[in-house]
């Protein structure tokens, strides 16, 4: 398995430090706002990765962190009239339940950074015993120009940094490039050896990365917006702190953008998830973003999305037959076809098109072609269950429905009702009249027992 990484700008072979173990640390979310559409690429691509390399037989250790303190949360915080836990966690669980939505997988260590402050606290202590850092009036900042790698990840040279270094307002640096590790906080503030603050943003991941996986790791990802400055600064604070490597592997993905700008929530063009998913079911977003390389650029559209959609709607209307848990997909050539792409630093456009293979077997009525799509397909993290449709697509249904009939329903439980009435009452010629026009918009009304199932086609 091939893997590219961003510290040297080459794509490599992966191996773990230990036998088949594997330690990989994501960038969390910072919980303050409904998660968007970047997200939702970062995060899927992670859990692709996680569940690829569970699929191979690595035994993973997957941590994703929390930033529940942090500037925008207290301004938050500070706007509502809430307190910075009130606000984190809200945030957190919208976040969590967005996720789920995606069938992201939950990572096995989720620390939060208020939970770990112990840690981040001992590991500022240790850089300023090594002469690594240096604290000024409740400010603790770590010194750049005593670590010699630094800019080895970005790429940029100490003099190119120096250019655009400044010092804020109510800084006290040695120098415009030292970056903070504690900040004086009085307000919102725990106690630390310096005096009532918090944590700087880069030493959070620093800290937990190391209680949790070691002091140096196989795997370290997100998204490209973080190679500078957060994961340079936690290379080198790091490496500092511990002796060692931090990271054998970086990854990252690329952005999202809209109208060729990068998504995101300081710009105001972001996407909610939760908007999304009005619109646009879980797997057509998953396909939508694997059917672009993780590390390039993915233009957000309705386009691209409709296009999605129709992938996946071929992909679920494969002929199923019931699955062979015997079978041995290791020895069917998709099965290689498919492990030779995602071996490829997780190309995901050819793995894909393996699926597509598949569909067509299954189609043609090949044996076991469904058992091996099913499992490769959950392997990058689609799901065959019938999901809920969107409410758009029920609005969709009732205007059209509505039109069909010449009489207005409010909601898809009155139009039930109505057609329930129609057939107790034998007026077939109603009851099919909904049902062309639900076919129409490929719905479908599925009778059981006790209730009537509302399913797309």
């Amino acid at each position: 398995m091939k893997l590219y990484n961003s510290y040297n700008n080459r794509t490599e072979e992966f191996k773990p430090i230990e036998d088949n173990k594997v330690k990989m640390y994501v960038c969390g979310p910072t919980v303050y706002d409904y998660a968007h559409l970047g997200h939702a690429r970062c995060y899927i691509t992670w859990d692709v990765l996680y569940r690829y390399l569970k699929f191979k037989g690595y035994d993973v250790t997957y941590c994703r962190n929390v930033t529940d303190v942090d500037d925008k949360i207290l301004k938050k915080a500070d706007k509502e009239g809430k307190t910075p836990t009130e606000v984190s966690q809200y945030w957190y669980k919208q976040c969590e339940n967005s996720m789920k939505s995606l069938n992201t997988l939950k990572p096995d260590i989720e620390p939060f950074a208020t939970k770990t402050l112990g840690e981040m606290i001992s590991m500022v202590k240790d850089l300023i015993n090594k002469g690594y850092a240096y604290e000024v009036n409740g400010d603790v900042y770590f010194r750049v120009k005593k670590f010699s790698k630094y800019g080895s990840l970005s790429g940029q040279p100490i003099d190119k940094l120096e250019s655009g270094a400044r010092i804020e307002v109510g800084e006290q640096k040695e120098d415009p490039l030292d970056f903070a590790l504690w900040k004086r906080d009085e307000k919102f503030g725990y106690n630390s050896p310096w005096g009532v603050g918090r944590p700087g943003w880069h030493i959070e991941c620093s800290a937990m990365s190391r209680k949790y996986l070691g002091k140096t790791i196989d795997i370290h990802a997100g998204g490209a917006d973080l190679i500078f400055p957060h994961h340079e600064n936690e290379i080198a604070q790091s490496e500092c702190a511990n002796g060692c490597k931090f990271v054998n592997y970086w990854l990252h993905n690329g952005f999202v953008t809209i109208n060729k700008e990068k998504m995101s929530k300081s710009l105001g063009n972001f996407l909610t998830i939760d908007d999304l998913l009005k619109k646009y079911d879980s797997n057509t977003i998953r396909f939508f973003i694997l059917t672009n390389h993780y590390r390039m650029p993915v233009e957000f559209s309705d386009e691209a999305l409709t296009s999605a959609q129709a992938g996946v709607k071929r992909l679920m209307n494969a002929k199923r037959t019931e699955l062979n848990e015997s079978l041995d997909i290791t020895q069917t050539e998709e099965y290689k076809n498919f492990t030779d792409a995602m071996d490829d630093d997780l190309n995901t456009s050819k793995a894909l098109a393996v699926l597509f293979e598949l569909t067509n077997k299954a189609n043609k009525g090949e044996k076991n072609a469904f058992t091996v799509l099913y499992k490769l397909a959950t392997t990058l993290g689609f799901t065959f269950y019938k999901q809920e449709l969107t409410q758009d697509e029920l609005n969709n249904a009732l205007h059209h429905v509505s039109e069909k009939l010449g009489k207005d329903f409010s909601s898809m439980d009155e139009l039930i009702a109505f057609r329930k009435e129609a057939r107790e009452n034998k007026n077939w010629e109603i009851a099919d009249k909904i049902r062309f026009a639900l076919d129409e918009v490929n719905i479908v009304l599925k009778d059981s027992k006790d209730k009537t199932l509302i399913e797309r086609k």
